[in-house]
């Protein structure tokens, strides 16, 4: 006998409807998920887009209202330069409340000066709701200053470099003056040379010769309301020419040099060279030379074979310390 020819009892109208019947009570599970009271359809959130709050050259905050209508509603922003959006904000979660609550999210990488569209969106178990349009404007890109001198320090006497970058909107072609107070900085800040204009980025430098003194420097704008660089502290360090010369005595020799500017009584140290450190060979100060414009310093120290280095530490004068170029003894 075959399968076919077996008699179940089930005949092919009973089984349909007994999967009629499954389907039928899966419906019904569903339908009580997505239903409320008394068996009404779950209804879709209730929004309102807000205002903008702390807006400015990159970021936003946008507000709103969301009624989750008492079932767990989620939400977001849509925004961007037109009404396609194209941006959305991070999704967050307003609660199953049966009242409107306050929302706001954070936007960022904004452009300065561009008008943006946003709407709000919240979304449960009964459908996504869309928020009306509105649209903010971001502000512009405060200007602001940035300055470096170089070499710093530098020898006395020699040039400086004074380089920044204004940043900011409208920053091209703005005029700029550079700005100095020298030590002992109770005469205040004065002009220094001719204002510039800043080139298309925002660059500018301006050039000094003859730095003699430690100097703070601070560029600002010409435009009103003025802006103002932080202020940069340019250190001037005395030049410092030695030299070595033997002597009669064995294992001796004579360290001799001068310094520029006159810096009569300051310490004058006389090192040697070791694993990378100074030790102290011998020591000085520096007298007058018969100029005004340098000091001079000669000792006569125990020397070993090496490199030799002279240190004039200045102390409350308007430059600082310095070394001199290395001396080999051989």
């Amino acid at each position: 006998m075959t399968r076919a020819a077996i008699d179940t009892g089930r005949s092919p109208v009973r089984r349909t409807g007994r999967r009629a019947a499954l389907l039928g009570a899966i419906a019904a599970v569903l339908a009580l998920a997505t239903a409320g009271p008394a068996g009404a359809a779950t209804p879709a959130p209730a929004v309102s887009t807000g205002g903008a709050r702390d807006v400015g050259y990159a970021s936003a905050v946008l507000i709103g209202t969301v009624d989750p209508k008492g079932s767990d509603t989620s939400y977001y922003f849509q925004y961007g330069p037109t009404r396609a959006y194209g941006g959305q904000t991070a999704i967050a979660n307003a609660g199953a409340g049966a009242k409107s609550v306050s929302i706001s999210l954070p936007v960022n990488g904004l452009q300065p000066i561009t008008v943006y569209h946003y709407r709000l969106v919240a979304v449960n178990a009964g459908g996504a709701t869309l928020g009306s349009d509105r649209t903010l404007l971001t502000t512009k890109v405060p200007l602001s200053l940035a300055i470096l001198a170089s070499p710093n320090p530098v020898v006395f006497g020699g040039p400086v470099l004074i380089q920044g970058t204004l940043s900011g909107t409208g920053n091209a072609n703005r005029e700029v003056v550079l700005r100095a107070n020298a030590f002992p900085f109770t005469a205040g800040f004065q002009d220094v040379g001719n204002a510039e204009l800043t080139n298309a980025a925002g660059g500018f430098s301006f050039t000094l010769l003859d730095a003699s003194l430690v100097t703070q420097f601070q560029v600002v704008t010409t435009t009103k309301p003025a802006v103002a660089s932080p202020v940069t502290t340019e250190n001037v360090a005395v030049q410092v020419t030695s030299h070595v010369a033997k002597t009669r005595r064995r294992g001796f020799a004579r360290i001799y040099g001068t310094v520029t500017p006159a810096e009569t009584g300051q310490q004058v140290g006389i090192l040697r060279i070791a694993g990378g450190r100074g030790v102290l060979a011998g020591g000085t100060v520096l007298k007058a030379n018969g100029t005004t414009t340098s000091s001079s310093f000669s000792r006569v120290v125990r020397v070993q074979k090496g490199v030799y280095r002279v240190l004039v530490r200045v102390v409350g004068a308007g430059q600082i310390s310095n070394y001199g170029q290395p001396l080999l003894i051989r």
